[in-house]
């Protein structure tokens, strides 16, 4: 594992965002790190090799602006889809990118399913896979280097999961069964003991996973599939 950490902004503007890159293969993560070298607004924070030095270089990241990196490639038990969900829990607001080599539609809407916010293929062209980081940066769900038929599978994969209770991490679960009471994104923090901006970040990302457009359907959604009592909504 090795990390950096920049001291001084390569822009005028707002810091660049940090990456964390976690791949098993230093020559894949060496790659990578170089091509991001060569863009302004991306800094490389730290790479890791497994899921827990992963997780340990997150904790020591003082950085908002995060996007991680998370190869199909690591081993079990501390695979790819163990580490999404951990990164999820720990830190809603950092977005995550899955990177795979000729990665199947089953295997894609698993990561998806599982909480990352995209999946980038690593056969894509240099500039696309630079922008397939951007676009994660920027909340835009991506699949770049996926076929049109790929995405269709993808999305046929994931609507065949949608058991809520599977679908939503345990701090997800707990926010919605908190959103019942019609309480508002500050009431609900302080409940939750979290920052507001923590609570309506995974409120998105529940909306998202159920995909429906507002609290109040995804409550009834909720409520329809037993995951919460309907009995105190307003």
């Amino acid at each position: 594992m090795s990390e950096r950490r920049s001291g001084q902004s390569r822009t005028a503007g707002r810091r660049p965002w940090g990456v964390v890159l976690v791949d098993p293969l230093p020559v894949v993560r060496e790659g990578i790190a170089r091509l991001i070298a060569d863009e302004p607004d991306l800094d490389v924070l730290a790479q890791a090799s497994n899921g827990d030095d992963a997780l340990a270089s997150l904790g020591r990241v003082r950085r908002t602006r995060v996007v991680v990196l998370v190869s199909l490639g690591l081993d079990a038990p501390a695979d790819a889809f163990w580490l999404i969900r951990e990164i999820r829990e720990r830190y809603p607001t950092h977005p995550v990118l899955a990177v795979g080599a000729n990665a199947d539609a089953t295997m894609i809407s698993r990561t998806l399913f599982v909480g990352a916010d995209g999946f980038v293929d690593k056969t894509a062209e240099p500039a696309a896979f630079v922008d397939a980081i951007k676009r994660a940066a920027a909340r835009e769900a991506t699949l770049t280097g996926s076929s049109i038929e790929t995405i269709a599978l993808v999305a046929d994969g994931i609507q065949r999961h949608r058991d809520i209770t599977a679908l939503l991490t345990r701090r997800e679960r707990e926010v919605l069964t908190v959103a019942v009471e019609g309480l508002t994104a500050r009431e609900m923090a302080h409940r939750l003991g979290v920052r507001e901006r923590t609570v309506t970040t995974h409120l998105g990302r529940i909306y998202g996973k159920l995909g429906v457009g507002n609290r109040l359907a995804a409550v009834r959604l909720a409520v329809r599939s037993g995951l919460v009592s309907g009995g105190s909504s307003h």
